[in-house]
């Protein structure tokens, strides 16, 4: 099956009106958004455009139901009372009533999670290393991989709101061991980089995000991945 991924959104709504372009041409069967929905730089009074975001990720979510949804470290900073960089004060309400509202838009409460899998391809907001499953417990490093994937997703705020999570990890910069990287390729967004890459079985996708005076850091292109062979290319968007 062909997935196409869905970097870091930040207030952009237009990247939903690509990612719907690359569908409709018949490249995927099905999409996964690594979230971070809400914030960007100088925005915390755009109140409109926090509820258009969400608004818009809504319709997207009924036009493609299948769709599945990685929470960001952005998107719990709001329910989970976690201060964040660009968090607006002002738009908080906004975000809780909205996320709520995406969450129950969905077919399954399970198509929002800390981390997905479809086949041969894990899906995450930074990516899961394998320390970090380690810290959960140490038996999961033998275990079922749906079984870890239970754990990571039940894991306490505490777990979770820490540099080596799926919400925060920064595997460019801090080396990491990618969890049970000979079985899986993992899909990642979190890292603003200039061109979609592939590092120790990690591939980095968040291009969109953008610099202080608002231009964007990477290339318009979204990765379309094989959940089968890991295989994936990169589409112009």
């Amino acid at each position: 099956m062909n997935v196409l991924v869905i970097p870091d959104v930040h207030l952009k709504t237009w990247i939903f009106d690509k990612a719907e372009n690359v569908l409709k041409s018949g490249k995927a069967e099905r999409a996964v958004c690594l979230m971070d929905m809400p914030d960007d730089w100088d925005m915390e009074f755009q109140i409109d455009r926090y509820r258009a975001i969400y608004d818009r990720a809504i319709a997207f979510a009924k036009d493609y139901p299948d769709t599945l949804w990685c929470y960001g470290n952005h998107d719990l900073s709001y329910p989970w009372g976690r201060l964040e960089s660009g968090y607006s004060p002002y738009a908080e309400r906004t975000v809780m009533e909205k996320l709520e509202e995406l969450e129950k838009s969905l077919k399954n409460s399970s198509q929002i999670n800390i981390v997905h899998r479809i086949g041969r391809v894990l899906f995450s907001h930074a990516g899961l290393s394998t320390e970090f499953v380690k810290s959960l417990n140490r038996k999961l490093l033998d275990a079922d991989i749906d079984e870890v994937l239970r754990s990571v997703n039940t894991a306490s705020q505490d777990k979770l709101w820490n540099n080596e999570s799926p919400l925060w990890l920064r595997a460019l910069d801090v080396r990491r061991r990618a969890f049970q990287s000979e079985k899986y390729k993992q899909v990642v967004g979190h890292t603003p980089v200039e061109k979609i890459m592939e590092q120790e079985g990690i591939i980095f996708t968040d291009v969109f995000s953008t610099d202080r005076e608002g231009t964007q850091i990477g290339e318009s292109a979204m990765v379309v991945i094989d959940s089968e062979t890991g295989e994936y290319e990169v589409v112009e968007v």
